[in-house]
């Protein structure tokens, strides 16, 4: 009997960008809103999702996004990016690295393993890229996410600021090298 969790690559029409926009919207909202005024997270809100933006995303060939389904319901996604400098010096450009720039899961599916599925499809897409690391930017007060990338072998490597509306906030920098790639 098959799974009726379904993990797909969105397609990149304003439809899944509508959809995208709204899972993100409501996604953050219930991951940071109880932690940050009403105003940064409206200003934040506004300024990071919406079917424009996400359709912009979308139709960026260093960009995939992934979509996790259950019953027709989408529940979770997953923002990568390949090609990305994050905590490599400037002059380093030969290191090819996969950015996990949002991996977000429906506050009701936390804890269901919804969030493990959607990190090894990541890694999966990593190692099919052929990149030689996976890096990720993480709230310093975000205790569960980092919790879940240490378990998935993420370790901290730097930090880097977030702005979230006006409140200029510390994100920590994860890395993950792959087996067997050179970085």
């Amino acid at each position: 009997m098959s799974s009726p969790l379904r993990i797909s690559v969105a397609k990149a029409n304003l439809a899944t960008a509508t959809r995208l926009a709204a899972l993100g919207r409501q996604t953050f909202s219930e991951t940071f809103a109880a932690t940050n005024t009403p105003e940064d997270m409206a200003a934040y809100l506004a300024e990071a999702y919406g079917p424009d933006l996400q359709l912009a995303q979308l139709q960026d060939p260093r960009n995939t996004f992934l979509l996790a389904e259950m019953q027709g319901q989408t529940v979770g996604y997953a923002l990568l990016a390949t090609d990305s400098p994050l905590g490599l010096p400037p002059e380093n450009t030969a290191t090819k690295q996969l950015e996990i720039k949002q991996l977000y899961v429906v506050e009701d599916w936390i804890g269901t393993g919804l969030g493990g599925t959607l990190m090894r499809r990541c890694l999966e897409v990593a190692q099919a890229a052929g990149v030689s690391a996976v890096v990720l930017g993480v709230w310093e007060h975000n205790e569960r996410a980092k919790a879940f990338y240490q378990r998935y072998g993420f370790r901290e490597i730097g930090e880097l600021a977030f702005k979230l509306g006006e409140d200029v906030q510390r994100d920590l920098l994860y890395r993950k090298g792959l087996a067997g790639r050179a970085g």
